[in-house]
């Protein structure tokens, strides 16, 4: 029944239309929200659903025909109301590309350390006898006896001996003697303790290289040990790499530096934060994916070697471009259209080109639509309903032009609030710099420090490491934490790698003044708040603003400015200063007095 209904609307509406092409009585028609298919020649309700129909187009003598031709739909507040309609402003802002991916933990193979033996012999002691033991470097892990060993100890002795009676060219003898020593990995104390104690060692302890866990272990007591054979392998997870595949298509998104971010199933409460380190030159022809390694900082230990995780890598590809809600575009295969909401309650299609996708549901447009212009985000089918039949009537009337209004936005403040276009996503950090690469989803304790994690936003985060300048190295043991160093290296109390602390690029403020500097990129030290000559080359100085090396001879500028006194600071981010008491930004701990000599 209701298809034999909606044949006679159609036919009715298609004898409208033929007897209006061919210059007859154009009657008021009339049509339903919700079923534009629906047209009548006069008021009443819908057949199919019951609502009250709405005027559409007024043909008679006191009918304005710019109007009339029209491309734009005028919808009244309610049926915007039952039609659902939602609107969005379009917007300016960073165009972002969120890249999903897989991968899984592996070692960093920078900081892996193979223990052998330079020579034959049997092993008489084992200290560490298990595999995922902590180690230290210097501590001993077995002990081993060799004739070998045994031959150098007593030249040596000789040497010393020949030395005390002063017998021949004793310096000369005592030194290719302690070479030999070391060439068979005899540490200096163990060399200081046999020219002392006079006596041969009769096993040599064989010391772990570095600081780290370990991973193999094959090694017994008594056991036959040769030259060149790996006995352990000891892995330092203080940094941890992830392998991590992108597809070839999403390749020039990826650069080195860049942020990202892994999650693993074990700890769905926190993500983990690190950057890309080295994107590998070829793609796998099976998977056509490429191999990226990704470093992460690894307080704590939690991410360990074989787990799975997920990745999203953050690029930013523009720093401003026009955005609308990809719900807004209807995808026809031939054209993209959106609705642009116009004053007085009508709404206009419009055809639009697309450039990329954004992250959180965006899309860039390239044309057809302007800053601070309004789409319509949800209703907008029942829209391209009516939009349709409209071009069919005036193509029927033999239209040649349609009048579109310039005017933006929507009229009367019935419009339903726009949608947003970003979300303000929390997440939970330490404060102690050296664990802020750890994201939380809730509040509560640091697992590693015991600290009370603080919130912050996805924006905040690009304010904090990691990521920008190296501030200073330091432990990633917890309770090593006030190792600072200036340098990457080793742990001087523990021997681990150490782990840089970073901040973001900012100390450049914007409303710094005119500044000028030598064009030559070595004298970006030379940086005047006035024009002139640089006074090693004799060069004109230039706008720092107009050279590559302009933000490092800005840096050198502000380094040199007076800094105001800061009695007050915090006790765990002392680069935090204040000329007042207060809370400190980054931890929300109180200021203290700078102690004064």
């Amino acid at each position: 029944m209701k298809k034999v209904v909606s044949i006679m609307i159609v036919l009715l509406a298609l004898g409208w239309l033929v007897a209006d092409a061919r210059g007859g009585s154009s009657p008021t028609l009339y049509t339903c929200g919700m079923h534009p298919a629906v047209i009548q020649d006069h008021p009443g309700n819908c057949p199919i659903c019951g609502m009250k129909l709405t005027l559409i187009r007024n043909g008679g003598a006191g009918a304005d025909t710019n109007t009339a031709s029209s491309s734009a739909i005028a919808v009244d507040a309610a049926t915007q109301q039952n039609m659902n309609l939602r609107t969005a402003e379009v917007r300016r802002g960073p165009l972002r590309k969120t890249i999903r991916t897989v991968g899984t933990i592996d070692y960093n193979e920078t900081a892996l350390a193979d223990v052998t033996t330079r020579f034959k012999g049997w092993v008489e002691k084992v200290h560490v006898d298990a595999t995922g033991r902590l180690v230290h470097r210097g501590d001993p892990l077995f002990e081993v006896f060799s004739p070998e060993l045994y031959d150098v100890q007593t030249e040596f002795l000789r040497t010393v001996t020949n030395a005390f009676r002063k017998f021949g060219n004793v310096i000369a003898q005592r030194n290719t003697a302690i070479r030999n020593l070391k060439a068979l990995e005899f540490q200096d104390a163990q060399i200081a303790e046999i020219e002392n104690t006079r006596k041969v060692l009769r096993t040599l302890p064989v010391v772990a290289p570095i600081s780290g866990f370990v991973i193999e272990k094959n090694i017994v007591p008594g056991q036959l040990v040769d030259a060149g054979i790996r006995l352990y392998r000891i892995a330092d997870l203080g940094i941890v790499w992830v392998l991590a595949q992108v597809y070839e298509q999403d390749l020039s998104f990826v650069q080195l530096g860049q942020e990202v971010v892994v999650k693993v199933a074990s700890l769905p409460d926190r993500e983990f934060r690190g950057r890309v380190t080295f994107i590998y030159p070829t793609v796998d022809e099976k998977t056509r994916t490429a191999k990226v390694r990704l470093e992460f900082e690894n307080p704590g230990y939690f991410l360990k070697p074989g787990m799975f995780v997920s990745a999203q890598l953050h690029a930013e590809l523009e720093d401003s471009a026009v955005l609308v809600p990809d719900s807004a575009v209807l995808r026809s295969g031939a054209k993209n259209t959106v609705f642009v909401a116009l004053d007085g309650g009508k709404f206009e299609a419009r055809e639009v080109a697309l450039g990329l996708e954004s992250e959180n549901s965006l899309i860039q447009v390239t044309s057809g639509l302007s800053a601070g212009e309004r789409v319509v985000t949800s209703g907008q089918f029942l829209l391209d309903s009516e939009s349709q039949l409209r071009e069919a009537i005036e193509k029927m009337r033999g239209s040649t032009a349609a009048v579109k209004p310039e005017t933006k936005g929507l009229a009367n403040g019935v419009t339903p609030p726009p949608a947003k276009l970003e979300t303000a996503a929390s997440y939970y950090v330490c404060p102690m710099p050296e664990h802020v690469s750890i994201l939380y989803d809730h509040a509560g304790k640091c697992p590693i420090c015991a600290m009370t994690l603080v919130s912050v936003t996805r924006s905040g985060l690009q304010k904090i490491q990691p990521g920008g300048k190296v501030l200073y190295y330091t432990c990633p043991m917890p309770e090593h934490a006030s190792v600072h160093e200036d340098k990457p290296g080793k742990c001087p109390l523990c021997a681990m790698t150490l782990i840089p602390i970073m901040t973001r690029p900012g100390a450049v403020k914007a409303d710094l003044p005119p500044l000028y500097t030598c064009p030559m990129a070595v004298d970006a030290d030379v940086v005047s708040d006035q024009p002139g000559k640089c006074p090693k080359c004799e060069m004109p100085l230039v706008p720092t603003s107009t050279v590559k090396h302009g933000k490092l001879a800005e840096e050198n500028w502000l380094k040199r400015q007076p800094q105001a006194a800061s009695p007050y600071t915090c006790p765990m981010h002392p680069e935090i200063t204040s000329d007042k008491p207060g809370k400190c930004p980054k931890c929300e701990m109180d200021l203290v007095p700078v102690k004064t000599k």
